[in-house]
């Protein structure tokens, strides 16, 4: 029914978290990024940012034909609005989901990307921006920290499409430089999810490709070294 466009990073797992907690049936189609298959022809046509993930559904809720849906967030979006689940229907719920997923793709994502960036990939290990990156990484661990001592979840009383956005970018907290033991609040609730089955088999689907190698020397130029030109060439 779902064809996943894949690879095991933060954004890849959220729609994987998604599927098998919702055991919806899906087709995993690798995307190697470090090789360059974000930009093959093919992923371009449903994906013109040239990231991962994306999916096309073969069975929308219309009947009709075969959609498309790239970006991350959206997609929970998408998968939420299909299925009913993991988005409250009423509106004080559904805002305070939607606030905490574009919360995540709008800033702990990107700043926690440049975290790792300028922390593990960058060939010039620059103090400013690791600094700043990881201070930035640890007021956003705070701003969950804060909330989850008030609810049990980023969206209020019930897992949701929140949780599966943040959840994959503080997996990595030791890469990140952060002590989870700061944040009881919010290692309470990581804990949480940690334990839940869907997620085991989400991080299982995974565990092949994470397998490969590291990125190499040239991988790092497909991934870090795009622009118009040469995503166009």
């Amino acid at each position: 029914m779902i064809d996943l466009f894949y690879w095991p990073t933060p954004n890849g797992h959220k729609i994987t978290l998604f599927l098998e907690e919702a055991g919806l049936d899906y087709t995993i189609h690798p995307v190697d990024i470090s090789a360059g298959d974000q930009f093959r022809p093919e992923f371009l046509a449903i994906s013109p940012n040239n990231r991962m993930p994306a999916i096309i559904d073969r069975a929308p809720k219309d009947g009709g034909e075969a959609i498309s849906v790239f970006e991350s967030g959206a997609i929970l979006l998408y998968l939420a609005e299909k299925t009913g689940l993991f988005l409250p229907a009423d509106v004080r719920g559904r805002t305070a989901v939607t606030e905490w997923l574009f919360w995540q793709v709008g800033g702990l994502g990107p700043m926690a990307g440049q975290n790792h960036h300028f922390g593990q990939y960058a060939p010039e290990k620059i103090p400013y921006a690791i600094t700043r990156y990881v201070n930035e990484t640890n007021r956003l661990y705070g701003v969950m920290d804060r909330r989850l001592a008030r609810v049990p979840f980023l969206g209020g009383a019930n897992y949701s499409i929140a949780d599966m956005a943040s959840y994959p970018w503080v997996v990595p907290w030791q890469r990140q430089q952060q002590n989870l033991e700061e944040f009881p609040n919010l290692k309470r609730w990581f804990d949480t999810i940690a334990a839940r089955p869907a997620t085991i088999r989400a991080y299982e689907k995974g565990k092949d490709l994470s397998a490969r190698p590291s990125v190499t020397e040239e991988g790092k130029k497909i991934l870090f070294g795009q622009t118009a030109r040469s995503v166009k060439a």
